[in-house]
């Protein structure tokens, strides 16, 4: 076999096994998406019969003032 059959026998085992990982992707996205429709459609449903998360405590940090903007110094050029 010369070098470009060599090549294009490369390539068409590259093209196979692209084509493979190609489906593998396929599935586990449809899987995926497939969980997060479930869980998406829980959670609506706990929400719907008033379910609800307890509020996060509020902490120093989060009752704290933001801090003033520090000046920016102008240079003249």
């Amino acid at each position: 076999m010369n070098e470009q059959q060599n090549h294009l026998s490369q390539l068409v085992e590259q093209r196979t096994k692209l084509a493979s990982d190609l489906e593998t992707l396929g599935t586990q996205s449809t899987r995926t998406r497939e969980l997060f429709l479930k869980t998406q459609g829980a959670i609506e449903y706990l929400e719907a019969v008033g379910v609800k998360l307890p509020e996060p405590e509020a902490t120093e940090e989060s009752v704290e003032e933001p801090a003033e903007p520090a000046e920016t110094e102008v240079v003249a050029g």
